[in-house]
């Protein structure tokens, strides 16, 4: 929401990110209950020029130029080895945790994702459905198609229970300057509503 408030680009947006996510680092419950879960954050992050993902651990973070094709983000990393920008002790910090050794090329997600976690791998399933379900209707993506994939509930996209979909939103942002930018939000926890 800051980005939006302070940045007219996505490439501004990522920087207020960054820039506050180096002074404030994040952190926080997930939950209101009592039980105590964080994870950090992803971010899809798009104008009508450009788009980028944004995925943060701690303070630390990588971030993805989208260059075509479709992208999305879930509850896990997803940006390996294309890097566009990054931390810049990124991988400093990885080697001195012993988590790369400085010679095999680096990979973002596997060098920083939580492993051995229940909620991390059962989360694979719903990143990969929801990869699957945007390049089935790649190059003909409307705002609906968009709506039908989240409210998805077969896939996990759309979840229900304790780790509840909380919102959704579709955008449709028209690289001609003189067309109105469109944004729909679901206004209840559950999108298929």
């Amino acid at each position: 929401r800051l980005g939006l408030e302070r940045a007219d680009t996505a490439e501004k947006a990522l920087n207020v990110i960054v820039d506050l996510l180096e002074k404030y680092g994040q952190g926080g419950n997930c939950m209101e209950s009592h039980m105590a879960f964080t994870y950090h954050n992803s971010f899809l992050i798009a104008d009508r020029k450009e788009a980028w993902v944004l995925e943060t651990s701690g303070k630390y973070w990588a971030a993805e130029k989208v260059e075509g094709g479709v992208r999305n983000i879930s509850n896990q990393l997803s940006i390996t080895t294309k890097i566009d920008r990054e931390h810049p002790e990124l991988k400093e910090y990885a080697k001195s945790n012993g988590w790369w050794d400085g010679e095999k090329e680096f990979d973002f997600a596997a060098t920083y994702s939580y492993v051995n976690t229940a909620r991390m791998t059962t989360s694979r399933g719903r990143y990969c459905e929801g990869y699957k379900l945007l390049n089935k209707h790649k190059g003909s993506i409307t705002s609906e198609i968009m709506m039908e994939i989240l409210r998805d509930k077969e896939s996990g996209i759309n979840m229900e229970g304790g780790f509840m979909t909380t919102g959704s939103m579709v955008s449709v942002l028209p690289q001609q300057p003189n067309l109105p930018c469109i944004h729909f939000f679901t206004g209840t926890p559950d999108p298929a509503r």
